[in-house]
């Protein structure tokens, strides 16, 4: 038998284990991520409720959203008409009316100088329209940027 350790009064065979045994961590945060795998979904649906009926209920029709482009040149038009700056707000509430929940889609120049689309953004703000989104087109794929490329890509002569 060793002598007890120094000091302790503990033999060798009763120190205490220094090592944290993890296992049973990992399985409880095992368990704990696949609960809320499932419950996550669950918390964002609404709750389903059996609506009253009502013989003057319409659907609300789908609007168009309202398009204000920014020119290069700092030229801004709703639709395809040109309108000065101090007139946009007008111009835009004489389409929609009072319904500043309508979208409004700017769609800046790659050239046009920041700061006229970001005026046109707070402008539109000011003026109490909360839905404005940003107009961009996608990129190509890279398999069509080749063919753009070479332009007999595709068996034509050019």
């Amino acid at each position: 038998m060793k002598p007890p350790i120094r000091g302790l009064g503990i033999s060798s065979r009763h120190r205490p284990l220094s090592e944290i045994n993890v296992t049973p961590l990992v399985d409880v945060m095992l368990v704990l991520l696949v609960v809320f795998m499932i419950t996550a979904p669950m918390l964002t649906a609404g709750i389903k409720v059996d609506l009253p009926r009502a013989t003057t209920a319409r659907p609300l029709a789908p609007s168009e959203p309202v398009a204000v482009t920014v020119a290069r040149d700092g030229v801004i038009a709703v639709g395809r008409e040109e309108v000065p700056r101090d007139a946009l707000i007008a111009r835009i509430r004489e389409l929609v009316g009072d319904d500043t929940t309508r979208s409004v889609h700017v769609r800046g120049d790659r050239g046009a100088a920041y700061g006229e689309v970001v005026g046109v953004i707070d402008l539109l703000a000011s003026a109490g329209f909360n839905h404005i989104a940003l107009v961009s087109q996608s990129r190509e794929l890279p398999s069509a940027r080749s063919d753009a490329a070479n332009p007999g890509s595709d068996g034509r002569t050019p």
